[in-house]
């Protein structure tokens, strides 16, 4: 019996380490059978280590920062592309306009690069042609409408991998937690600390990956709402400008004052 008792102290460490290494060729299998072998080479090893520790939602949280990297840039290059471009034109455009130099404030808008030109050129050549000012007004904010829904693309994707990331890394948290007790259970009275200490840096790996994706893309994603939000308001601004240009909106002559009925004239009427 003595002997059948340390035969089963001397075997358990062993199974423990081939129980390591199973677990090690199952994390090499799914990563190799998820990213291509022309893909593997060109990842780092430091990177590759912790995609394998961190399982398959390192991988997705992996391909969602790239993902969210492609969008950023090109956001970036759309509403850059957007500055400089015009401004100063369309005001000088719409200062014409208001002057009565319909036809400079036309030809000022033709030259412009920035696509709300177009959108102000359709409302002064509207108002020319004596067009149903409601009419127009619904023509002006379709144009409006395709123009800022072109710079609102994407955004909705960042907004999405913002809130997911941070419950992704969560998930595989949970799940590494959960494996790390399983295995200390098959462990039984030979547990090793340095086991459940290294299950559980292994789980919250994938809470570390979610939240450093989702705090860049939120951070992104609100930065370009605040310059959809300029881009919106000064577009109203400039096509108020353009109908509102004939009204009157000067100081009364003093002479003109006694034409307007005094107090006692409005209490007697």
């Amino acid at each position: 019996m003595p002997e059948s008792a340390t035969t089963v102290t001397a075997i358990a460490p062993d199974e423990l380490a081939v129980e390591a290494l199973e677990q090690t060729a199952t994390n090499d299998a799914w990563f190799g059978a998820i990213t291509p072998s022309t893909l593997a080479p060109p990842i780092p090893e430091p990177l590759r280590a912790l995609l394998e520790a961190g399982g398959p939602v390192m991988l997705i949280l992996a391909a969602a920062s790239v993902f969210a990297l492609t969008v950023v840039l090109l956001k970036l290059w759309q509403f850059s592309m957007l500055r400089g471009r015009g401004e100063a034109q369309i005001e000088t455009a719409l200062l014409d306009w208001r002057a009565g130099r319909g036809t400079a404030a036309l030809a000022g808008l033709a030259s412009a690069r920035h696509p709300s030109a177009a959108i102000v050129r359709t409302a002064m050549l509207g108002l020319r042609q004596h067009n149903d000012p409601a009419a127009l007004r619904e023509e002006v904010e379709r144009q409006a409408t395709g123009f800022l829904a072109s710079l609102r693309s994407h955004l909705r994707s960042l907004e999405v991998i913002a809130s997911l990331s941070p419950l992704l890394g969560l998930l595989g948290t949970v799940i590494g937690m959960i494996d790390a007790f399983r295995a200390l259970e098959a462990a039984g009275n030979q547990v090793d600390p340095a086991v459940l200490s290294g299950g559980i840096w292994v789980a919250l790996l994938t809470t570390a990956a979610g939240l450093s994706v989702a705090i860049p893309t939120l951070v992104a994603l609100n930065g370009f709402e605040r310059q959809l939000e300029g881009i919106t308001a000064r577009l109203e601004d400039q096509v108020t400008r353009v109908f509102t240009a004939d009204l009157k909106l000067t100081e009364p002559h003093p002479r003109e004052v006694s034409d307007f009925p005094h107090a006692g004239q409005l209490d007697a009427v």
